[in-house]
């Protein structure tokens, strides 16, 4: 079970296969869908896309369980004297084993059910019926084999019977055939309450996780049926020899001691460990990581809501209160209302977008923490409660909790010494299934871990080396010290830290018309890659005729071919920042030159408003604003929205239908699924196309500049402004 560390090459792989679906999928959902999904609760996450592949994982298994008690006898005749490894199978009644095939055939039904509705080839409305109606009634016929066989089904002349493998094989069918029965019927209720689409919104490389599954339980069957016959071990004994070898455990007490099994080993423990790794790297770079994006955005909204219904009761007059992880003078500033003259609007926009930076990174160290917290949770239950079982099932063997506890923990590590390994008709079975559901669980604790513990003990590691041997940008001894204090507590020491990383080196936007215009030799570097030859190409046509328009004395023309030279210039700087890893953060001075560039500015309040911070006691928000003569009365958040409906104000021709909105209301362009440069990329399409279509003379080309668009006025710079929290 170790990480094969394939997390790269696969997140590569499916960043390929979701480019090349991109365009069918978009043609089966809806414009601005996955911009408003941020908001819908996690709870229907869950039920929409983790519940189906869980299924999509849990099938296979069940499958793979109901064939391995098919394959053999339920009952055994154990010897005087001899254990359940010495047992004589008796013959089952034909009746169990043509109710245990009319089981495996429902339930191979239902899974290929799932597996086409997951693929898009039988619709929803079909294929979930089948699928919880197979899984449900193959279960239903199992737990009814189960209590016959565990109360009437004694064998006549039998002194000592024994239940073998195949028996608690099928425990293991029913109850994973029942658990995706009821996790589909949510999905399929969800769906009809109409809180998600009755179609499963997976990606390719997620709905692969299951055919992924699928190859690896298959290549377990096909091992153990080849190893049965090549080393004489029954069948179910050779499941349980393949399934400790491909996962490396090594126990040890099954190994081949035949040549040709020997020989056989050396592919078959390779490829097992490959589709072993491709099922982990696709359960972390496929479903974590899009699981982690999901919880950290709603996690980012609930925080956005904690942060300003504690803004709203706080008295920073009187009481000085203060909110863990924000500067007292930014809480203040983003109290204030946009007509306030105790500061000027630059000043108080920044300070918002500051706040809304510190919610964000407050809600991912608390997604980060959160999500250890569980992944370890259930690390320690499946360590613990595998050892209570495991001491029951070997207690003839004399194993004791704290013996059964080290055999789980060696297992779990993949260590495997093969002092303890367990030989009961129930032990091997239970360790089969035990060790299958320990892939997730331990691939979930180590990617949580990589983000948190690992994270600290590697920073804190070359902070050492930093300071003892290793070169370091910082210059002596003691300024080394601070930047350490700095980057593990935030707190600066003396004066200003210097940080000289490349991820902190921010580049200054380039102020519009107050600034002389670039050179064409002094833009950003070009990136000749695909269609961006194209746009520097196009830029520069746009350049030729400004300059004509200058030439010719026409202002208006010259102005509006600038504008496109700048919009393209910008797009072929935002291409390099797209899919950028870790995502790229753009500052408050680069958002406001970007908004301006759109229409928007920063400095302009008549577009602005203040936090929607909702007042529970209006007697304790008239206290709060006494000195300030201004109204509260907008004070509640006009209506909800995503990003889409930023960008679709922003390019409004009438200035009237412009909705205000402010950085930490839920319209801000911080708070959706998308990063930001990319955000902003779709944005300076819009309005280039917008822009392309007016110089065409089409109807729908509106311009894209609302107002007196400030590319045309000598308005103060937001980068100029150095009105900053310090």
């Amino acid at each position: 079970m170790n990480d094969p560390g394939l997390h790269q090459p696969i997140a590569e792989g499916a960043k390929q296969v979701e480019n090349h679906y991109d365009e069918s999928d978009s043609e089966n959902m809806d414009e601005g869908e996955g911009a408003k999904s941020f908001l819908v609760p996690a709870r229907w996450w869950y039920a929409s896309t983790a519940f189906p592949l869980l299924a999509g994982t849990f099938g296979p298994m069940a499958n793979t369980f109901s064939v391995c008690a098919l394959v053999q006898y339920w009952r055994t005749e154990i010897p005087p004297g001899g254990t359940e490894a010495h047992g004589k199978d008796i013959p089952d009644p034909k009746w169990l084993l043509a109710v245990n095939a009319v089981s495996l055939i429902l339930a191979v039904t239902a899974n290929i059910s799932l597996l086409l509705n997951m693929a898009r080839r039988v619709s929803f409305s079909t294929a979930q019926p089948v699928t919880i109606l197979g899984f449900w009634t193959a279960s239903i016929l199992l737990i009814a084999l189960i209590a016959v066989a565990s109360h009437h089904f004694r064998a006549p002349g039998v002194e000592n019977q024994a239940l073998t493998q195949a028996y608690y094989y099928a425990i293991f069918a029913a109850g994973l055939y029942q658990l995706i029965s009821y996790l589909m019927c949510i999905t399929v209720w969800g769906a009809y309450q109409g809180h998600y689409s009755r179609e499963f919104k997976l990606t390719m490389p997620q709905r692969t996780l299951m055919l992924q599954t699928i190859s690896f339980m298959a290549y377990l069957l096909v091992g153990a049926a080849i190893y049965s016959h090549v080393e004489g071990w029954t069948f179910l004994d050779a499941i349980y020899w393949a399934d400790f070898t491909c996962l490396t455990v090594g126990i040890g007490d099954y190994a081949p001691s035949t040549h040709l099994g020997r020989s056989l080993l050396f592919p078959y423990a390779i490829g097992g460990i490959v589709s072993l790794g491709l099922v982990i790297g696709s359960i972390r770079s496929m479903v974590l990581d899009r699981g982690k994006e999901k919880l950290h955005a709603r996690m980012t909204e609930k925080t956005r809501k904690s942060v300003l219904k504690r803004i709203s009761d706080m008295d920073n007059k009187f009481t000085g209160s203060r909110l863990y992880g924000f500067r007292h003078k930014t809480i203040t500033k983003v109290a204030l209302d946009p007509t306030s003259s105790r500061i000027s609007e630059i000043e108080r926009r920044r300070a918002e977008f500051e706040a809304m930076r510190a919610v964000q990174d407050l809600a991912a160290a608390k997604r980060k923490w959160i999500s250890l917290g569980m992944s370890g949770g259930v690390f320690v239950l499946l360590w613990v409660i595998g050892a209570v079982v495991f001491r029951e099932a070997e207690k003839n063997q004399g194993w004791t909790y704290f013996g059964s506890l080290y055999f789980a923990y060696t297992s779990l590590l993949t260590i495997g010494y093969g002092d303890f390994s367990p030989q009961s008709n129930s032990g091997k079975p239970f360790f089969v299934f035990w060790s299958l559901l320990a892939v997730p669980a331990l691939t979930i604790l180590i990617s949580d871990m990589g983000d948190t513990v690992v994270k600290i003990i590697k920073d804190f590691t070359l902070y050492l080396g930093e300071i003892t041997v290793l070169p370091s940008d910082q210059g002596g001894l003691s300024d080394r010290l601070k930047y350490g204090v700095y980057k593990i507590t935030g707190v600066q020491i003396g004066n200003k830290v210097s940080v000289k990383s490349d991820e902190d080196i921010e580049e200054k936007p380039p102020m519009m018309r107050n600034i002389p215009r670039q050179d064409e030799h002094h833009g950003p570097k070009q990136q000749v890659v695909g269609g961006t030859r194209h746009v520097a190409d196009f830029g520069k046509e746009e350049k030729q005729d400004e300059q004509a328009a200058r030439d010719r004395g026409d202002k208006v023309a010259e102005d509006e071919h600038h504008y496109r030279h700048m919009l393209l210039s910008e797009m072929r700087k935002m291409y390099s920042y797209v899919n950028q890893e870790p995502p790229k953060k753009f500052t408050y001075e680069e958002w406001a030159h970007y908004l301006r560039l759109l229409g928007e500015d920063e400095h302009d309040q008549r577009y602005h408003r203040r936090a929607p911070i909702k007042d529970k006691n209006r007697m304790e928000v008239a206290i709060l604003d006494r000195s300030d003569p201004l109204s509260i009365d907008n004070v509640d958040d006009q209506g909800s929205g995503s990003q889409d409906d930023v960008s679709e104000n922003q390019f409004a021709k009438d200035k009237d239908d412009i909705k205000e909105w402010s950085w930490l209301g839920n319209r801000s362009p911080l708070m959706g699924d998308k990063d930001e440069a990319e955000w902003i990329l779709e944005r300076l399409f819009a309005v280039l196309e917008r822009e392309l279509r007016k110089q065409m003379g089409q109807p729908d080309g509106k311009s894209s500049l609302p107002r007196q668009h400030p590319c045309f006025h000598n308005s103060q710079s937001p980068a100029s402004d150095t009105n900053q929290d310090q």
